[in-house]
């Protein structure tokens, strides 16, 4: 079964989707924040795809302003994950018990 996030384009050519370090990122933004530099340009120089060096950018100033009421910064974003992970195991161990609960109460009415 395929990932949940692999986008359409890799689902449909089978390939992988390409990581990148968090410090290839901020100078991929670096470079694409320099007076008379395009996100369009910096993504065709480096053979990056031109609306994810834009995410990129826009990601970056999210994360420098900070928190408000806009988009989650990156560390928000890495936090409310480690959450849903908590949520969802949390969830399985109370679905568990609550199996065990009732097995047990079934077998001491028996």
């Amino acid at each position: 079964m395929q990932s949940k996030t692999m986008s359409k384009k890799h689902k449909e050519t089978g390939e992988k989707r390409r990581k990148f370090s968090d410090e290839y990122k901020a100078e991929v933004v670096r470079l694409a924040m320099q007076p008379g530099k395009t996100a369009y340009e910096v993504a065709r120089e480096l053979g990056l795809s031109p609306s994810g060096v834009r995410l990129w950018v826009k990601q970056a100033a999210i994360d420098r302003n900070g928190k408000g009421t806009g988009p989650l910064t990156t560390e928000e974003r890495q936090e409310l994950a480690k959450l849903r992970r908590e949520v969802r195991t949390l969830r399985q161990e109370r679905d568990i018990l609550q199996a065990a609960t009732a097995l047990f109460a079934r077998r001491g009415t028996s």
